[in-house]
């Protein structure tokens, strides 16, 4: 007799055994693609209107209270189901959903940051030089300098006076506002920049911005172009050049957040990383109804400096608000933070076909295949990585297959190549389980960054599950 093998479904088993990675738009109902541009239409809005840690903080600060968050008091007595925040000085910020089960079962916390990639000015910034203001800067983070020149800025931060008084800056967003800038040399003049390395055709020192080219009027002496600067903001604001020494004043593209492409699929602008992550933790929390565990949504300082500081992770804020909490229920922070979990919500590398040989395709993330998780981030032999265990990473995706969460997974480019950080360092080293997840990314730390709709919901869509998961 003939013997006749039967046909594989080749199809079918690979629905079975291969990870599924195609077009979100493939994978997604429509209701959800509309969800997607909604969503980002609130996220937009929350771009324009905090480009700084202490802007962020303000905002969470008024949709926190809107919600029904209250400031946290350590002496107080929560119930399962309230609501509470605690401002750490105005530049990082915990927000909590009293769980079911409060805290002596662990609590499950989304940690994102924001700061962002800027310029801030020195200590004594204000000089003249043939016959224009310039201000002097330090720049902040991870940044590429020539992306910084020939772009309008606008000048956000505070002014802590001498005597205590504060006062808030925000010139260059509002209509009528002046904008500055940051020259460069004209291409004209330009051949022994252009013979430069990259790294070396822009420093530190170069990053000088722009901000007056008009005299002190009907007057006569020495410095009569920064005077006349310091003369305008001391009418204005009431400060003078002393009190600039006392002040955090960041310089950030003046440029709002807009849609990219004809398609409207993608946002375009400053502060993606890690604003992107950011708002949905903001609105994961904020959202948040009866968990069985205690939710903890955490935005902090610092992180792209290392999260240093008494408002950056490497701190012990958000030890002490858990700690705070678990007091409450006459538990000890330890043994809380043993059955505790995190998502260190930062922002991936989306896969740039312009710059291919960066990356290794098969484990890269790409824009619309939704929210992305990182086992290990690092450089190099995973050098300052927290690498996630199996166990937690499984239990992950199941939440997340489970919750209709669009996901993938990747690294930050190819081994070798270079790498990255985030606070999961930070927060692992308090014995909780930690993987990072976040929103790929295009052009990060460029002054203006792109990310997919898509991705950004997804990543509400999967803080939101992992804070009601049981």
């Amino acid at each position: 007799m003939e013997n006749k093998t039967e046909k594989v479904d080749a199809k079918a088993l690979a629905k079975e055994l291969l990870v599924d990675r195609t077009h979100g738009s493939t994978r997604v109902c429509q209701e959800e693609m509309k969800k997607s541009q909604r969503f980002c239409e609130g996220y937009k809005e929350f771009l324009n209107a905090a480009k700084t840690e202490r802007e962020s903080v303000a905002f969470a600060v008024e949709a926190a209270e809107k919600a029904g968050f209250v400031p946290f008091d350590p002496a107080a007595k929560y119930a399962p189901g309230d609501k509470v925040y605690y401002n750490n000085r105005g530049k990082s910020i915990c927000l909590a959903v009293i769980g079911k089960k409060g805290t002596k079962e662990g609590v499950r916390i989304v940690a994102a940051h924001i700061d962002n990639p800027r310029v801030d000015l020195k200590p004594l910034p204000l000089y003249e030089a043939n016959e224009l203001a310039l201000l002097k800067t330090h720049y902040y983070g991870g940044i590429k300098k020539y992306q910084w020149t020939a772009i309008p800025l606008s000048m956000r931060g505070k002014v802590v006076r001498k005597d205590g008084t504060e006062v808030t800056l925000n010139v260059g967003e509002n209509p009528g506002d002046p904008q500055f800038t940051i020259t460069d040399i004209l291409p004209h003049l330009g051949k022994d920049q252009i013979q430069k390395k990259l790294g070396e055709a822009f420093t530190g020192e170069d990053l000088n911005i722009l901000i007056g080219s008009m005299p002190l009027e009907n007057a006569e002496g020495e410095n009569l172009y920064k005077l006349n600067v310091m003369k305008i903001l001391n009418e204005k604001y009431g400060i003078t050049e002393g009190d600039l020494i006392s002040a955090e004043i960041e310089f950030v593209p003046a440029f709002p957040a807009v849609d990219i492409g004809f398609d409207h699929s993608m946002v375009g602008a400053y502060g993606h990383d890690d604003r992107v992550c950011a708002y949905p933790a903001l609105e994961a929390v904020l959202r948040c109804k009866d968990p069985e565990y205690t939710a903890i949504t955490v935005l902090a300082d610092k992180e792209e400096i290392g999260s240093v500081g008494n408002t950056g992770l490497a701190s012990e804020f958000l030890n002490y608000f858990v700690a705070d909490l678990a007091a409450q229920d006459g538990a000890e922070a330890r043994h809380v933070w043993t059955k505790s979990n995190c998502l260190s919500a930062d922002v991936t590398a989306a896969f740039d076909p312009n710059y291919a040989s960066a990356y290794e395709a098969g484990n890269s993330c790409f824009l619309n295949r939704g929210v992305g998780f990182a086992k290990y981030t690092g450089s190099r032999g995973k050098s300052g990585s927290n690498d996630a265990s199996a166990e937690f990473l499984g239990w992950v995706r199941r939440v997340m297959d489970e919750g209709d969460v669009l996901w993938q997974i990747g690294e930050l480019g190819k081994v070798d190549q270079g790498g990255g950080g985030t606070v999961a360092l930070d927060i692992s080293r308090l014995n909780a389980d930690v993987i990072d997840v976040g929103v790929p990314v295009l052009s990060m730390h460029a002054p203006f960054e792109v990310v997919s709709k898509l991705d950004v919901y997804m990543a509400y869509k999967a803080f939101k599950t992992y804070f009601m998961a049981e």
